[in-house]
């Protein structure tokens, strides 16, 4: 099997799986009690955060751990706009490539009541500054603008979105689920931020939410008084260990690593795009290192993926099933591709480990899968 779907989930480390294996068995105990077997853990979830707060250059006190990303997307816009609500802030600012955790959520709210742009991108995937700074107004309370996208890996201009946001008194809140731990984060201009643990090889279930303390918001849950009140639940002690150890690993080998990811993706992408008919999505300078968005003309996207499954090819594609029906990418939409190449669409992400001895064959497999589907 050659897996090359790394922007769905990536494969566990092994140091950050044996990291978590103590306080899954016998340090067990509830973060939350007085006791030792509890006490004992409580400091460990602290050591965690001041980790991951080092690593991002932020208070350890500005990390709130949480489920997922998703769930980090979702605090973060539910809580601001009911939050700053009270102050006659009603309107939410969003782009169109959203990813979904924003994207619902911010159809959630309109019909909450709330007012939401959505905002334009360019044939790369570009936000429209432009129209960021038109669309504000003295009712925004948040822009939320992710700070690279997960379908074809286009970074944002992040930097001068918070810019723009704070000239206007407006928070920002960036999703940045697919770049933490991918590359470098720049959160000197950033309000609100995403992550999610296994995107870059760590466990699932966990993710956190950097929240700068000038910040109000709203609780998404209500319960005790973990997170300082204002996430409540009994602590995930060993996601949340396993997260910051992978983070800690993929900040240490970051350099190195991109290197070799890139390598990897400029092969393939050299030899797809000699396929005739296959046309290249996303921005060739401002990307992800491991994303790798093409699309073929004449050829259905999941019936792509179902012949590299065959072959033991694992990618995925810029259509999305629902209820049975393939819908193409609101992504590749948004950017002005055709229909068509939407729908036919193959996403296939690089991640840690991948390596060059693999691309010949998922070349000829894809090569093949598209020869067959063509008859």
């Amino acid at each position: 099997m050659i897996y090359l779907d790394n922007a769905a989930t990536t494969r566990i480390s092994d140091l950050s799986f044996e990291s978590m294996l103590p306080y899954l068995k016998e340090n067990y105990g509830n973060p939350s009690s007085i006791y030792k077997l509890g006490r004992s853990n409580h400091q460990v979830i602290e050591n965690a955060r001041k980790q991951i707060a080092s690593l991002l250059k932020v208070s350890p006190a500005e990390i709130y751990f949480t489920s997922c990303g998703s769930e980090a997307d979702n605090w973060a816009l539910r809580g601001i706009m009911y939050a700053y609500k009270k102050q006659g802030k009603n309107h939410l600012i969003v782009s169109k490539i959203e990813h979904h955790a924003v994207l619902h959520m911010a159809q959630a709210l309109e019909k909450e009541g709330f007012l939401v742009t959505y905002l334009d991108v360019d044939e790369k995937g570009q936000v429209n500054l432009q129209q960021l700074k038109q669309s504000i107004s003295d009712k925004t309370a948040l822009v939320s603008i992710m700070y690279a996208n997960n379908e074809v890996g286009t970074i944002q201009p992040v930097h001068e979105i918070g810019r723009i946001c704070h000239e206007n008194n407006v928070l920002y809140h960036c999703d940045a689920v697919q770049a933490v731990g991918s590359i470098p984060i720049d959160i000197s201009n950033i309000d609100l931020l995403s992550a999610s643990a296994h995107k870059f090889n760590g466990p699932k279930g966990v993710g956190f939410l950097y929240m700068n303390k000038k910040v109000k918001i709203d609780n998404f849950i209500e319960g005790g008084g973990q997170e300082k009140g204002r996430r409540p639940g009994t602590e995930n002690v060993a996601g949340i260990v396993g997260m910051a150890i992978a983070l800690k690993e993929n900040y240490e080998l970051m350099e190195e690593k991109n290197k070799r990811i890139e390598y990897i993706r400029n092969q393939l992408q050299d030899s797809l795009l000699e396929i005739p008919g296959s046309h290249f999505n996303g921005d060739e300078d401002y990307r992800l290192p491991g994303i790798l968005n093409i699309s073929f003309e004449h050829i259905d996207g999941q019936s792509l993926l179902f012949e590299l499954d065959l072959k033991g090819i694992c990618a995925s594609s810029g259509s999305a099933c629902n209820s049975g029906s393939v819908e193409a990418s609101h992504v590749l939409l948004a950017m002005g591709v055709p229909y068509v190449l939407a729908q036919g669409a193959l996403r296939l992400s690089i991640g840690r480990y991948n390596d060059i001895s693999e691309i010949d064959a998922t070349i000829t497999a894809i090569k093949d899968a598209i020869k067959y589907l063509k008859k």
